[in-house]
């Protein structure tokens, strides 16, 4: 067994480095509790990024997956397979909408809309210069179609040329989205609520004017719930609030609570006009492994009551962060819905506050420059509330 500066050694050596990784390695979890090589135990109020929604060591779900291993992990997309059907079927059923694709990822789902909608475009008018309106600090991914649509020049510069035909408009300001649109305008795709750009839900009358202009001009509204979906908002999917169902939803991060799997979700008008046998594809999505964990995720969302606890505990949560607000001059303000929530931190570098976390034993992480995330498991009670607000204190 490893201990954390032989892992960090190792990983340094063999592993590219693209990240700048906390000085930790973690080992085991149970419950909202991690445990690095030494033993030392975290509050996780980070969830693998909005990933681990049910915690660490979920009996079930840990099941589900042992028992889909040995019947079968892979199978590829020439063939039928159990858990695809039944997770598909979860899918469109607690979305309202038509039909999905599952990917490996919320990268590639978001590469899915993009594709999804030039294919809509293209079969009105057999034209290729379609427009997509993406916003100013929005975050939706990496690769070269995702970063092409993620409003941050410091993510995009470096790979330019990147994909065409794609203006940005600002987040919550209804008039700059309408003074992009043209003629060749296929698409408006959005964080229902922003994450890494900071944690800013949309304004209810921003994302219905959206919609409306969406509906007005026969455009696709695209709607990233990657990270604010799957129940983090206390809605299955943060729009569901909002009562604005988008053409095509993209989804990952807890849709399989730690096995990598994303999906684009197309309503009814768009599935019927868009990507057929031949236009798209992926060699691992859907898979059966993939599909069981969804399928279980699911599942357990409902047997355990999951966003009813959401809504039980968010307003504790914010209601304790709100209190850190009046109380510390370095904590400006608050943002955020349900277990998706920031503080703006002011006068110190918010790394500085994740650091001293850590050595305090609590997982928190960053969104943008200056914000403190805070995206607990879903299972959090309000006990694990005041244990981390009591750690954050010692920080600030």
């Amino acid at each position: 067994m490893m201990n954390t500066e032989q892992c960090m050694n190792k990983t340094e050596q063999y592993v590219l480095h693209t990240y700048n990784r906390f000085k930790i390695a973690l080992e085991k979890g149970k419950g909202v509790y991690l445990y690095d090589a030494e033993g030392k135990k975290y509050l996780d109020f980070a969830a693998g990024i909005a990933v681990f929604a049910l915690g660490y060591g979920n009996e079930a779900y840990n099941q589900a997956l042992k028992d889909q291993i040995d019947r079968v992990i892979h199978t590829s997309n020439l063939y039928y397979n159990l858990p695809l059907a039944e997770a598909a079927k979860k899918v469109v059923k607690e979305s309202g909408m038509d039909k999905v694709f599952f990917t490996n990822s919320g990268t590639e789902a978001i590469e899915g809309a993009i594709k999804t909608a030039r294919k809509y475009a293209w079969l009105k008018d057999h034209k290729t210069d379609h427009e997509i309106i993406a916003m100013k600090h929005s975050f939706h991914g990496r690769s070269l179609g995702a970063l092409s649509v993620t409003g941050n020049t410091h993510y995009q510069e470096p790979f330019k040329p990147l994909i065409g035909g794609i203006k940005f408009a600002d987040f919550n300001d209804l008039e700059s989205v309408k003074s992009q649109i043209t003629d060749r305008t296929c698409a408006i795709i959005l964080e229902t609520v922003q994450g890494e750009g900071g944690i800013y839900p949309a304004d209810p009358e921003f994302l219905k004017g959206v919609r409306a202009l969406c509906d007005e001009h026969d455009i696709l509204l695209i709607l990233d719930e990657i990270q604010c979906g799957m129940g983090r908002t206390g809605w299955m999917f943060a729009w569901q609030d909002y009562g604005v169902q988008p053409d095509i939803m993209t989804c990952a991060k807890a849709l399989g609570c730690g096995i990598p799997v994303g999906a684009f979700v197309l309503n009814k008008k768009t599935a019927e006009n868009s990507l057929v046998p031949g236009d798209h594809g992926t060699t691992y999505g859907g898979n059966p492994l993939a599909c069981a964990a969804v399928s279980k995720v699911f599942d357990i969302f409902e047997e355990q009551k999951i966003i009813e606890h959401v809504r039980e505990t968010a307003p504790y949560l914010e209601e304790k962060l709100d209190e850190l607000v009046d109380k510390y001059d370095s904590v400006a303000a608050r943002r955020g819905k349900g277990l998706m929530q920031g503080l703006v931190i002011t006068g110190k570098p918010v790394g500085e506050v994740i650091n001293k976390a850590i050595e305090n034993g609590l997982l928190v992480i960053s969104a943008g420059s200056d914000v403190l995330r805070l995206v607990p498991p879903l299972v959090i009670e309000k006990e694990h509330v005041d244990e981390m607000i009591s750690i954050l204190e010692k920080c600030l």
